[in-house]
């Protein structure tokens, strides 16, 4: 190939370059701008989807403590130590999906009392489950009155929660 050729061949390629290269970069333009669009679509999304409210989380460790009582009190430690991740979970939750609520920087009183009930559940030990029980009680009246939720009164309950649930320990065959 002569001399005049290779220039030739070199400027044919440099304009298929030059040719080229806008559509190729145009086609990466138009991948970033459709991830873009869903990356938008999407924040939107995450934005309007539900996320239970502090009170939601509240309610339902209300009945997890209700039904905590009464496992313990029937000597049901299964159930109770259930019932007991069930409470830590849902702090776990509010943790979560509740960050920039101004309570969420008392959870930390509830630890002692949860250890407690956690020791007497593994314990399998009635006293102490009673008196741990009545620690959280207080700790949960404790928080609400830091929080500025004093009207909300919690107590060791009366009647079981629920009709349709034994809350004895099952017997083992």
């Amino acid at each position: 190939m002569s001399a005049k050729s290779k220039q030739n061949a070199c400027i044919a390629l440099s304009l298929g370059l030059i040719l080229i290269l806008p559509v190729a970069c145009g086609q990466h333009s138009t991948d970033a701008e459709a991830l873009q669009a869903q990356v938008t679509r999407l924040q939107h999304q995450l934005d309007s989807a539900y996320k239970p409210g502090l009170g939601e989380f509240m309610s339902g460790i209300q009945v997890h403590h209700e039904k905590l009582w009464f496992a313990g009190k029937a000597g049901n430690w299964k159930l109770a130590d259930f019932e007991m991740g069930e409470i830590k979970e849902s702090i776990d939750d509010i943790r979560q999906f509740c960050a920039d609520r101004p309570e969420v920087a008392s959870l930390p009183m509830i630890n002692p009392a949860i250890d407690s009930l956690n020791a007497a559940i593994k314990e399998s030990n009635p006293a102490r489950f009673t008196s741990s029980f009545m620690l959280l009680t207080t700790t949960c009246n404790n928080c609400h009155k830091v929080t500025k939720h004093e009207f909300n009164v919690i107590k060791v309950p009366d009647t079981p929660p629920f009709s349709n649930q034994v809350f004895a320990k099952p017997s083992e065959k």
